[in-house]
C-alpha cells in the first residue's frame, strides 16, 4: 500500500472559493486515497497565499509535509495543483525536492514533466485573465468612463463592508478545523491556541500574529451551529 502525506491550503484572501475550502480538499484527498488504496500518514493544513518567489519560506506546513514525506518515503498528495501554486517556477522548485507529488484531480499517472506543463498552463491562464482585465479597464477609460462608483459612495461602502464581513467569516471557517484539531489534543485556552497558530506559521486575516484576543474574536464571530 502506497503511503502519502496530505497537504491542504487555502489562500489568505480567497478562502473557500471554487470548491477549494479546507473541508472540500480534505474530502477530495480522502476519496482519492481510498479509491487508489493509499495509506494517509498525516495531514498538514496551511492558510497562506501561494504567491511570491519566497512562497515556500512563508509556508512552513508545506515544508513540514515535505520533510514528513521524505522521512517516511511517501508522496505528498494535494486535491488540486493550484493548492501548491500557479507559479511554474515554484512548482519546478518543489519537483527538485525529490519528493513525489500527486494531484488528486490529475490522477496517479501524471509524471513530473506533465506536472510542469499543467503548472505552466495555470500560470499562463492567470496572466491572460490579468491582461484582459487591465485592457478592458484601459479601453473603458479611453472611452471616457469614470471607473469606480463615484455616484453612490455610501452604497459602495456598505457593499464593501459586507464583502469584508463575508471574507472574515470565510477565513474563520477555514481556520476553525485547525483550532478544533488543536483543542482535541489539549490546547483549550485562547493563549494556547494563539501559540499553536503562530507556531504553525498561520497568519491572521490581516497577515499579523495571533493573540489570545484575536483567537477569541474569531471564535465568537462563528455561527452558533458551528461544531
Amino acid at each position: 500500500m502506497r503511503q502519502v502525506v496530505s497537504y491542504l491550503r487555502v489562500s489568505t484572501h480567497k478562502q473557500g472559493k471554487s470548491g477549494l475550502g479546507i473541508e472540500a480538499q480534505r474530502e477530495a484527498v480522502a476519496r482519492f486515497a481510498t479509491a487508489e488504496g493509499m495509506e494517509l500518514l498525516s495531514e498538514y493544513v496551511e492558510v497562506e497565499t501561494g504567491k511570491g518567489c519566497d512562497a515556500l519560506d512563508r509556508r512552513p506546513q508545506l515544508a513540514a509535509a515535505l520533510a514528513a514525506a521524505r522521512k517516511g518515503k511517501a508522496a505528498v498528495v494535494v486535491a488540486k495543483l493550484d493548492r501548491l501554486s500557479r507559479d511554474v517556477h515554484f512548482v519546478s522548485g518543489l519537483m527538485a525536492q525529490r519528493v513525489p507529488f500527486i494531484v488528486a484531480e490529475l490522477g496517479t499517472d501524471t509524471d513530473p514533466f506533465m506536472m510542469h506543463i499543467y503548472a505552466a498552463l495555470a500560470e499562463k491562464e492567470r496572466r491572460l485573465i490579468s491582461d484582459r482585465t487591465r485592457a478592458a479597464l484601459a479601453q473603458r477609460k479611453l472611452q471616457g468612463a469614470l471607473l469606480g462608483n463615484r455616484t453612490n459612495l455610501p452604497e459602495a461602502g456598505a457593499r464593501g463592508a459586507l464583502r469584508n464581513k463575508d471574507d472574515a467569516d470565510t477565513f474563520a471557517m477555514n481556520v476553525l478545523p485547525i483550532i478544533r484539531q488543536a483543542q482535541e489534543t489539549g490546547a483549550h485556552s485562547y493563549r494556547a491556541l494563539s501559540d499553536m497558530l503562530n507556531g504553525r506559521g498561520i497568519r491572521t486575516a490581516r497577515g499579523g500574529a495571533w493573540h489570545a484576543t484575536t483567537v477569541r474574536n474569531l471564535l465568537t464571530r462563528l455561527p452558533p451551529h458551528c461544531p
